[in-house]
């Protein structure tokens, strides 16, 4: 693949994404909490993070696996397609005993339960659309992954939409409605992409093969492990608030929790498109033995400036950001907004850095990692949240992506072999000692509404990356990538 190929699909993906995810998120996600409130939101948004915590059951590591597989070989998609999908269906079983089990230990009942059956299929569902569209990427149909991956949103954005502010109903909105929306929009979703995936494939019948599921669960288990691991110390801080509070003051403090998060989230959507591109590509030169040097430059120089950038201005005008979508709770959201914030440069590296020793294989340092991340994440989370509430998960937060992050980049220099001065560390300090500034006084000087300052400080961002050289013109249109 040209370097310059790698930038388009990347630009597209993006491109599509910030078209639709951000108003999903800010817009009819921030339109469902107003209208239910923090405490419902809260319950909910604690549930969602119980379920994500499961979730590898679900996949148990074969999409990051299925993807390096048949990127690798792209033959092997009609040998493991039938197997792949029966697979899916076993563990979709195992995954509902294991969250209902845990569920019921921990004291859900009643209408928890009954959210977590719905909350526990969305799960399911979005887990299996992500296995039909790491068979698309791994035929580098990057064009058409493109389009797949905001379909789903969309879909929730036309059905929540009209249930918000179509006034097709005399009810107040009900939290159920937000999750069944995003049924009915996943299963349209998975039949386009499943259908894509079938004109490439030769699908004749589902077979049951004993032997192909116990051998793709042995491969995927390095896999799986990184998923449990990752998620837990990314999602399991709304369900500690949740659980160590007491009274009505645990689901108000995950509400608060989750209404930072999600513009934290809205933002990591961006560093996880990186992912989805890099790890066919990644893995595919990997094998070919050809030099990944260059795309790790121009992915770092792109993800730095992208979080940089993001955290810089969002964290100077975020009183009137968390006033515009959340003016209830304000000066609680902004607290922790404040801190959690800061999460995303460590997040968006590990998307480039993690996602290179995935592609390379390289699952038990991994693993390793990710075992360090949960017990500083669960440490802090204990330690602070008595005391601070959500703003101690917010802490915890950073504090365990960082180190995750430094330990994932030192791993990446020594067994992939990246120069630490391949990396434009010099422009970097430029471009923030420039940026910090101008983005504190401009506010101060212009007076602008928020969306002006915003455009402004981001347009001043980009020009500022062009003038110190982290965004470069030949590697918008880079020639192939050299051995």
């Amino acid at each position: 693949m040209k370097q310059k190929d790698f930038v388009f699909n990347l630009c597209l993906l993006i491109f599509l994404n910030l078209l639709v995810k951000p108003f999903w998120m800010l817009g009819v996600d921030v339109g469902v909490q107003n209208s239910v409130g923090a405490a419902d939101y809260g319950l909910y948004f604690s549930i969602f993070n119980f379920t994500m915590l499961f979730s590898m059951v679900l996949d148990m590591g074969t999409t990051n696996f299925n993807n390096r597989t048949i990127a690798r070989n792209n033959q092997l998609l009609d040998k493991h397609l039938s197997g792949y999908i029966i697979l899916r269906l076993l563990l979709a079983v195992a995954y509902f005993v294991v969250i209902f089990a845990v569920a019921l230990l921990i004291g859900y009942r009643g209408f928890q339960l009954k959210l977590l059956f719905w909350i526990g299929l969305n799960q399911f569902l979005s887990a299996f659309l992500l296995y039909v569209r790491s068979n698309i990427s791994a035929l580098l149909m990057f064009k058409t992954d493109s389009v797949i991956s905001v379909t789903d949103r969309l879909l929730m954005i036309l059905f929540c939409g009209l249930l918000l502010w179509g006034n097709v109903t005399d009810e107040p909105f009900r939290i159920e409605w937000f999750v069944w929306c995003q049924t009915a929009a996943y299963l349209i979703t998975i039949a386009i992409a499943l259908t894509i995936v079938l004109r490439k494939a030769s699908l004749r019948r589902l077979r049951w093969n004993r032997a192909f599921f116990l051998v793709i669960i042995k491969k995927s288990f390095p896999y799986a492990l990184i998923t449990l691991l990752m998620a837990s110390y990314y999602r399991i801080d709304s369900v500690l608030l949740e659980r160590l509070l007491t009274g009505d003051i645990a689901a108000e403090q995950a509400g608060i929790y989750a209404s930072a998060f999600r513009l934290l989230d809205a933002l990591v959507m961006i560093a996880y498109l990186f992912s989805v591109i890099l790890l066919p590509l990644f893995s595919k030169m990997l094998k070919q033995k050809e030099n990944v040097v260059p795309v790790v430059r121009t992915s770092f120089s792109f993800l730095f400036l992208f979080s940089v950038s993001a955290v810089v201005i969002l964290y100077v005008c975020r009183e009137p950001l968390i006033q515009f979508f959340y003016p209830e709770i304000m000066e609680s959201s902004v607290a922790v907004f404040r801190l959690i914030i800061f999460g995303l440069i460590p997040i968006s590296m590990n998307y480039l850095f993690g996602t290179l020793l995935t592609a390379n294989g390289s699952m038990k340092v991994l693993n390793i990692t990710a075992a360090v991340g949960i017990v500083i994440n669960v440490a802090v989370n204990l330690l602070l949240i008595p005391r601070m509430q959500a703003c101690g998960s917010a802490v915890a937060s950073f504090c365990t992506q960082f180190t995750v992050s430094v330990l994932q980049f030192l791993l990446a220099m020594r067994i992939i072999g990246v120069p630490f001065s391949s990396l434009p560390w010099v422009r970097c300090l430029i471009f923030i000692v420039v940026l910090v500034p101008v983005a504190a006084i401009v506010p101060n000087i212009l007076h602008l509404p928020l969306f002006w300052q915003l455009v402004v400080l981001a347009s001043f961002a980009l020009l500022l990356g062009f003038a110190t050289g982290l965004l470069r013109i030949r590697d918008l249109r880079g020639e192939m990538i050299r051995r």
